[in-house]
């Protein structure tokens, strides 16, 4: 069949396209910035134009039809010729969403996507906060970012970056309790940290076991209550780096005994990896990593502490 003279345009084949990729009108919509109803009327145009049916309902979700098939294809080469383009200017548009934990949230994702905007305006980017194991069903979450290494099927796995938790506290819970010396003088003392019966994750968790026996003094599932906890000087937390480090009245206790490394893992279904929009935010993510490595692994404080030192 000769799409061309069909009267199919390319904004029909690339909705088609994207429904076929994620089964679903609603993830299709998010994708590319449209809404649900949007998608349907223009799936309703390419079946008039075609005169037949291009998608079927299947167990999985929305499934091709052997017409849909050779339409598909021919999205796929349009979605091709306009990814060619993009060096060339030719704005991106869609949604993208994304389940991760807070701080990776704040401290990459929003800023990576800031600057993916700068580029490209029609980009949107969702975020779900959470902190637990890699998802069975990534229904309605296009990207999901988890710490620790994923058991996942049907979907890729791909180890992002590293990032450090270190053990700090206030200046003035230091001044009135004293600043340990040793690893052993943290026992019995107040921790900062996971709810430990709510915790998900494995490596979380581990990093808990890998400290003395210390009381739980203030715990939340989110860990931008644990840096403020620390700032008030509940105890002693055991936080990110990246976060901790920005905190000019927290001081980090025993850096050389008390440090856990933990991986941030991306995990997406293959087909969503080659969605022009999702590869462009992934590579503003590895920009991003890139930039503030040694902030995540808890060096970029002390290569400046040397820094004042040497001067």
């Amino acid at each position: 069949m000769n799409l061309s003279a069909s009267g199919a345009t390319a904004d029909d084949l690339l909705v088609l396209l994207a429904v076929a990729r994620s089964g679903r009108y609603t993830t299709a919509a998010r994708q590319l910035g449209v809404t649900h109803t949007t998608i349907a009327r223009r799936i309703s145009a390419l079946e008039r134009a075609l005169g037949g049916r291009v998608l079927v309902r299947g167990t999985a979700g929305w499934q091709l039809t052997p017409l849909g098939g050779h339409a598909a294809a021919a999205g796929e080469h349009v979605e091709s010729a306009l990814s060619q383009l993009d060096g060339d200017g030719a704005e991106l548009r869609g949604a993208i969403r994304l389940s991760a934990t807070d701080g990776f949230s704040a401290y990459i994702a929003a800023p990576a996507m800031a600057a993916l905007r700068r580029r490209h305006p029609g980009i949107s980017l969702q975020i779900v906060t959470k902190t637990r194991h890699a998802s069975l069903h990534r229904s309605g979450v296009d990207l999901e970012v988890v710490v620790g290494r994923p058991e996942v099927r049907n979907a890729k796995a791909v180890r992002l970056a590293d990032y450090a938790l270190g053990l700090y506290a206030s200046r003035e819970f230091l001044a009135g309790h004293g600043t340990p010396g040793t690893f052993d003088e943290l026992a019995g003392a107040p921790l900062v940290y996971f709810i430990e019966s709510m915790l998900q994750v494995d490596a979380l968790d581990d990093a808990r076991q890998g400290i003395p026996d210390m009381i739980d003094a203030v715990t939340s599932t989110n860990v931008f209550v644990h840096v403020e906890a620390t700032l008030a000087g509940a105890g002693f937390g055991l936080l990110p780096c990246f976060l901790a480090d920005r905190e000019t009245n927290l001081v980090r206790v025993l850096p050389d005994q008390v440090e856990q490394r933990l991986p941030y893992w991306l995990i997406a279904p293959s087909e969503v990896h080659a969605l022009p929009v999702v590869a462009a935010y992934l590579d503003a993510l590895r920009e991003r990593l890139d930039e503030v490595r040694p902030t995540l692994l808890g060096e970029a404080r002390a290569s400046a502490r040397a820094r004042q030192v040497n001067a």
